[in-house]
């Protein structure tokens, strides 16, 4: 198939033009005009428009150049994301941006697997650079095929590349429940999701030792308020001194540690003040939220007293 979703075609036996909304085979596909009709046509039975496909191509590649030199203390190591933003013609239509804001370049590969799988994209996305990687229908999620996207770490400088980057995830209705929020790199709103987050590892020796301490060793675990703060300025004194991933960690751990307590004390809610600002914190507590199985649902609290700075959380 030689047409992707969004891309920009004209009728050959009618004067009539649209975006590909939808793909059913190899020789059929659906594209909607103006009128917001979806018409299914033979794919023979269109062309490209001349241009629009190499321009919509050329700002998908990101810039990729000559590295720029970054001293040492200033490279940034972690954040690629997904970015998914609704096609700006064509509003039935998702596109999925690979965002890169680490200074490495990154060799990505996209593999969808389905009935069967296939490889959908492969390029080289330099710093703070995005990629348009694939396009599907938001309102066919549940048709989705699971994303299998692999990522080598790459700079000529002295820095220590990470290990190969590996995520495997089939996206449900839930991923996109959230509210839109303005995407790095990539502009506009759309929902972000971060991929190159660290598993979990459960030392299992560990754990197992913590269950024979005698109940004088065993932490005591205090009650949490009803609102807990996680601004850094709240947590720590010597904050003027952190990067800001230093920061995220010290708020995610603060907010860990609340909700742990919260579910050992059954409260039957809590809420996180976590601020506005470029909405990274907020993300990264909904994303790690929608993960807990102790938590019944989460929402942003009163707005006439946090504005869009808090979130609510009900315990199950």
């Amino acid at each position: 198939m030689k047409y992707k979703l969004g891309d920009f075609v004209r009728f050959v036996d009618e004067r009539r033009e649209g975006y590909v909304t939808r793909i059913f085979d190899e020789q059929m596909i659906g594209v909607t005009g103006d009128d917001d009709f979806e018409i299914p046509v033979l794919a023979s039975k269109v062309t490209t428009v001349h241009g629009h496909a190499a321009n919509k191509q050329q700002a998908a590649q990101g810039k990729v150049g000559t590295e720029v030199a970054i001293p040492t203390a200033e490279f940034v190591s972690r954040g690629i994301y997904l970015g998914v933003v609704s096609d700006a013609k064509a509003a039935l239509v998702v596109h999925f941006h690979l965002i890169n804001e680490t200074s490495f370049q990154l060799m990505i590969t996209l593999t969808i697997e389905g009935q069967r799988n296939k490889g959908e994209y492969l390029g080289i996305i330099g710093p703070r650079s995005s990629a348009d990687m694939y396009s599907a229908q938001l309102a066919d999620i549940q048709l989705w095929p699971k994303f299998s996207i692999q990522a080598l770490y790459f700079t000529a400088q002295d820095v220590k590349p990470l290990p190969p980057l590996v995520f495997n995830e089939k996206f449900k209705a839930k991923d996109f429940a959230g509210a839109k929020k303005n995407l790095p790199v990539v502009g506009g709103q759309g929902w972000l999701i971060r991929i190159d987050e660290p598993e979990m590892v459960i030392d299992a020796q560990k754990l197992k030792e913590s269950f024979f301490k005698p109940a004088a060793e065993k932490q005591q675990v205090d009650r949490p308020l009803n609102e807990v703060d996680l601004h850094i300025e709240k947590l720590r004194d010597d904050h003027h001194f952190m990067g800001s991933a230093e920061i995220l960690n010290i708020q995610l751990d603060a907010f860990k540690k609340a909700l742990d307590a919260a579910i050992v004390h059954q409260l039957p809610e809590i809420t996180f003040i976590h601020g506005a600002g470029n909405g990274t914190l907020r993300n990264e507590l909904h994303k790690l939220l929608g993960k807990n199985q102790k938590v019944r649902t989460f929402m942003d609290a009163r707005k006439e007293k946090f504005g869009y700075g808090a979130t609510k959380v009900v315990l199950k």
